[in-house]
């Protein structure tokens, strides 16, 4: 039991929990531990023993810097990742706000990641007037880092998402004949 209660204990705590229960493949060092969850390095130190001391996660290799990995063998691993997995969510809202700092929102899909279809190339498409491209990518980071989990995405100018539609794009394609979601439609799909 002792293990369990070290798991969880902050926000902190619970990016970096995300970050390695949906990445189970990947070893991170502790930079790209706090890059990726927006916390600092100091934090991510913290998180880090908490979790090597319950033994849920491993140093992998002897290099510097050191990279961690979730350990396979930790006894609660598979009701851990289904508990987080199911209680992980970004609301509708939460993305909206992100994304409107980036311009004019014309249309936002969601699919991939967000409705558990296994097939389209993308988790999110973002057309709008006068997007920056910057503060798009800012909008996403932040939420990955809500997510643990890269988001992949797509942004076009409204001109240009009506063009590629109007040919049958295939990028297009694949989100429009999955599952997918309506967040903004201004377009009139």
């Amino acid at each position: 039991m002792e293990m369990l209660t070290k798991i969880f204990g902050s926000g902190a705590r619970l990016k970096t929990l995300r970050l390695f229960l949906f990445n189970q493949d990947s070893s991170f060092t502790l930079t790209e531990v706090a890059e990726r969850t927006k916390i600092t390095k100091e934090i991510a130190r913290h998180e880090i023993t908490e979790l090597l001391s319950a033994d849920l996660l491993r140093k992998k290799g002897t290099m510097f810097p050191l990279r961690y990995q979730v350990n396979p063998r930790f006894e609660h691993l598979t009701a851990l990742d289904t508990f987080i997995r199911d209680s992980t969510s970004v609301r509708p809202q939460n993305i909206l706000k992100a994304l409107r700092r980036a311009g004019t929102l014309k249309l936002v899909v969601l699919s991939g990641h967000f409705t558990n279809a296994v097939e389209p190339q993308i988790d999110l498409l973002v057309v709008g007037d006068n997007l920056e491209e910057r503060v798009l990518i800012s909008a996403v980071r932040s939420l990955e880092a809500e997510l643990g989990r890269e988001i992949r995405y797509a942004s076009f100018a409204t001109a240009d998402f009506r063009y590629r539609r109007g040919v049958y794009d295939r990028l297009l394609r694949d989100v429009f004949d999955y599952p997918h979601r309506l967040l903004i439609d201004k377009i009139g799909l």
